[in-house]
């Protein structure tokens, strides 16, 4: 079969290797369409401090099963599903109070052990969703999906919100979605034109380049000076994560997503001041995975609108280039295995 392997940063090959055999408990799973996240990126250009290399990236997919054991999720082979790809220990003090999602020895797919960018892999039943109906397209949007949706329920959101969103990338268009799924009103801030563009395409109820707008003169406007009840943070910025600390309402929510890779200098004083609540953001939980699914089943929102392209498997090596280059205009991008 082929493999994308990252042999280095900035190196990848299409490999043949052998099909895998599943173990019992086990499905062979034939993969048909993967996401590229930004952590593959960050693996690919070597600025993500959990990859080791040689490394199989991936862990946005979808797929269809070849065999499966008998089990209780009613399961067989032709169905077209995705999964759950954060392994956990079910030992460590997270995982034994429920929190499996931020297991303290949590191994991501594509990260900490091989991915989803194989043509066929194995996965434990357990992580196994059904697609209900999906496309393959739409299932490997699930897992990032599942990134900002499980963000937003980090705190109670109420329909009389104002929630501000900083950074329309994929998962910050995904935690706008999310927010807007709860009866919020969101806005959401980028320094890109064509993302505030898709932003109102999925029901943005304003729109802020802080380019060519001051954020702050911005949020007093809209909030009346009071400042937003939450701010989502999904750039991984020092900046934005003190801008969400200037645009949050005193007694206000702040979500981190983003994924930072510098530290940041504040008077923390603030916090105290405006009594913030800070929450942290990891990964989601299974049953994100199963409403989402059925939420996108529903119709309530078209997930397909984010994605800006599909590349064949011989052109993985290009997908990533295209995304490690990318000027703004690219939302998710797919590869078809």
């Amino acid at each position: 079969m082929k493999t994308v392997l990252i042999s280095e940063p900035y190196n990848i090959k299409i490999v043949e290797t052998e099909k895998p055999e599943a173990k019992a408990g086990e499905a062979l799973l034939k993969i048909l369409y993967c996401g590229i996240c930004g952590a593959d990126v960050a693996s690919y250009t070597g600025n993500q401090p959990f990859t080791t290399y040689p490394r199989i990236p991936g862990h946005e997919f979808s797929a269809e099963i070849i065999s499966i054991p008998e089990n209780e999720k009613g399961l067989k082979a032709g169905d077209v599903v995705t999964a759950n790809p954060y392994f956990n220990c079910n030992s460590c003090y997270s995982c034994e109070r429920g929190l499996v999602n931020c297991c303290m020895d949590n191994q991501t797919m594509g990260v900490q052990r091989d991915g989803s960018f194989s043509q066929f892999i194995t996965m434990p039943i357990e992580r196994i969703y059904p697609g209900k109906g999906l496309s393959a397209k739409e299932l490997a949007l699930i897992e990032p999906f599942s990134i900002g949706y499980h963000a937003v329920a980090r705190t109670a959101i109420k329909p009389t919100d104002k929630i501000l969103v900083i950074g329309a990338g994929p998962i910050g268009l995904f935690a706008l979605i999310s927010a807007k799924l709860k009866g919020a009103e969101v806005y959401i801030a980028d320094i890109l034109d064509g993302r505030l563009e898709i932003a109102k395409e999925f029901g943005a109820d304003g729109v802020i380049n802080t380019i060519t707008s001051s954020l702050k003169e911005e949020t007093d406007r809209i909030t009346k000076g009071g400042g937003f009840d939450v701010c989502i943070e999904a750039c991984g910025l020092s900046a934005t994560f003190l801008n969400c600390i200037d645009c949050a309402a005193f007694g206000g929510n702040i979500i981190l997503i983003g994924n930072g890779k510098k530290e940041t200098t504040f008077l923390h004083s603030i916090l105290l001041k405006k009594e913030l609540n800070i929450f942290g953001s990891r990964n989601s939980f299974a049953a994100d995975f199963t409403e989402l699914i059925d939420i996108v089943a529903s119709g309530k929102v078209d997930i397909m609108k984010m994605v800006s392209c599909v590349y064949p498997i011989d052109q993985a090596d290009a997908a990533f280039k295209a995304l490690a280059e990318n000027d703004g205009s690219l939302e998710k991008v797919l590869v078809e295995l």
